[in-house]
Formats: structure tokens, sequence, C-alpha cells
């Protein structure tokens, strides 16, 4: 369930800043590349999560 949650904000948060940006900008905002960041970040947060950081408490 934390992955799709993780999907879903990474999806959401990157077109969000996208769109922002893009808007502050003047330029054209790009659905398709927005999706690709955000499916990226959300690639990175899982590896994050699963490789690189520890939860102390388990030791």
């Amino acid at each position: 369930m934390r992955y799709i949650w993780t999907i879903i904000w990474s999806f959401l948060l990157s077109n969000m800043a996208f769109y922002v940006l893009s808007s502050m900008q003047g330029g054209e905002y790009s659905f398709g590349l927005a999706t690709g960041i955000g499916l990226a970040m959300a690639v990175f947060v899982f590896v994050l999560g699963e490789a690189g950081i520890k939860d102390e408490t388990a030791e």
C-alpha cells in the first residue's frame, strides 16, 4: 500500500510543481515530462526507503 501512495503523491506533486513553475516562467506545461519526473522520483524514494535509510528502533 505504501508503494501505491508513494506513486500517487509523487505524480501529484511533480505535476503541480511543473504546472506552477511553467506558468511562472511563461513556458509550456508538459504533462508527459512531469509524469516521467514523478515516476523517477517515486523510484528514487523506493530505493532510498529500502536500502538507504535504516530503522534504528528495529535493532
